[in-house]
């Protein structure tokens, strides 16, 4: 039972930080614009001036990206919330009905991971290069600790209660 507890406060959890990072975002929205403008402009990249495709310069694409920034942030706050939930209500559940409940959990956290592993990591980082400038390593650097937050809480909801 102590688990089951265990996999619902850290479901839980991730689903809060998802959830406030996202509302931060909105609540910064011009700050949040401008970071993310920023990095996608590719300014001021000295370690490797050239890239391999184009800077995002349109304002209009610039919004695109932070409302899928923004949106993905709130969808992993939401379903790993409510997973969190699935997975106290089955708490005492059967192992089987347990394990059954932990659906919108892993899906809420693998989104956390697709956030901050797959847009920050694999996009910002490796195409946009976000590590190059101080506003973008910053949030490259923070991405790591958030990704993998949501990788562990996933890894282990997953595995399986007997």
């Amino acid at each position: 039972m102590a688990v089951r507890v265990l996999k619902v406060a850290l479901v839980a959890f991730v689903g809060l930080m998802a959830l406030l990072y996202g509302v931060q975002n909105i609540v910064n929205l011009d700050a949040a614009f401008g970071a993310v403008s920023y990095v996608v402009s590719m300014k001021e990249h000295a370690v490797y001036p050239s890239s391999l495709g184009p800077a995002i310069l349109s304002p209009t694409l610039t919004w695109a990206v932070l409302a899928c920034i923004i949106g993905a942030e709130i969808a992993a706050g939401l379903i790993s919330l409510v997973g969190a939930l699935k997975l106290w209500a089955a708490r005492r559940a059967p192992a089987e009905s347990f394990n059954a409940s932990k659906t919108l959990a892993i899906v809420g956290c693998g989104i956390g991971v697709i956030v901050w592993m797959g847009l920050f990591f694999v996009i910002g980082g490796a195409y946009f290069q976000m590590w190059q400038t101080q506003v973008g390593a910053a949030s490259f650097n923070g991405s790591f600790q958030y990704f993998m937050t949501c990788l562990v809480v996933l890894l282990f909801v997953q595995l399986r209660d007997e």
